[in-house]
């Protein structure tokens, strides 16, 4: 009788178990839990020269985390390096031109998919500049979660950015009007980029609007256009909730 009891007991056990574990499992599927997400963050910002998007990137990344990726940056550490790619980039950026596709896709996805960028979730800065550009990004990295695109007119741009002056030395940007060098030690290093002049940026303009709606169009349903002519804080309050209202982050 004892053992006929024990192997009873033990099958009620085994029985209220797997009750037990499939009443786990109807729980998780009904409480709302969801899995965590595969990747953090996929985020683009766009604009022409000079409509702020270096000032805004930096307060993105101190707010959500994301791995700031600029093509510009990448490119310029090239070009101070030397290296093969830097010299072939060098030419395109003094005569203001976009340097092209084949040397910008590879440098740019190859960061993208590291694994801790990828975890941490990504802004990119500088690309895509060209449908071309989008469609082989999509391809080595997916789609963005949301595209910020910064507006602000032609003729304002012009006084921003030939005003702007580079520290080689830290690589912080400065303007002679709204955000002078108050050390005069750091003020005596101060260049301007070879094209941040007013002849290569009405190339600049002219390119980057030739290829403004193509670019646009890639993305429809992600654009999150922003006034770029607010004080910065207004441009970024803004910014965080066109995320909040389309989350950036993927499921």
């Amino acid at each position: 009788f004892f053992r006929v009891t024990s192997r009873m007991s033990s099958r009620v056990f085994m029985g209220l178990g797997g009750l037990g574990a499939a009443g786990m499992g109807y729980y998780m599927m009904t409480s709302g839990a969801a899995a965590p997400p595969k990747h953090g963050p996929r985020m683009i910002i766009c604009g022409a020269p000079g409509s702020g998007k270096g000032t805004q990137c930096e307060l993105i990344k101190a707010k959500y985390g994301v791995v700031h990726i600029s093509t510009g940056d990448v490119l310029r550490e090239n070009v101070k390096a030397g290296t093969p790619l830097g010299k072939e980039a060098k030419g395109f950026m003094d005569r203001g031109e976009l340097v092209p596709d084949s040397l910008i896709i590879g440098i740019m996805a190859s960061k993208m998919k590291d694994p801790s960028v990828d975890q941490k979730g990504w802004l990119l800065d500088g690309v895509p500049r060209t449908k071309e550009q989008c469609i082989e990004l999509d391809k080595a990295c997916g789609k963005p979660d949301s595209v910020i695109w910064l507006e602000v007119p032609d003729k304002i741009l012009e006084e921003r950015v030939c005003g702007r002056r580079l520290d080689p030395v830290t690589g912080d940007i400065y303007h002679i009007k709204f955000k002078p060098c108050n050390d005069p030690e750091v003020a005596k290093r101060l260049t301007q980029r070879s094209d941040d002049t007013a002849a290569k940026l009405k190339t600049r303009l002219k390119m980057y609007h030739e290829n403004t709606n193509n670019v646009a169009n890639h993305y429809t349903g992600l654009v999150n256009k922003i006034d770029g002519m607010q004080k910065p804080d207004k441009v970024f309050e803004e910014i965080c909730a066109s995320l909040e209202k389309k989350p950036a982050a993927a499921a």
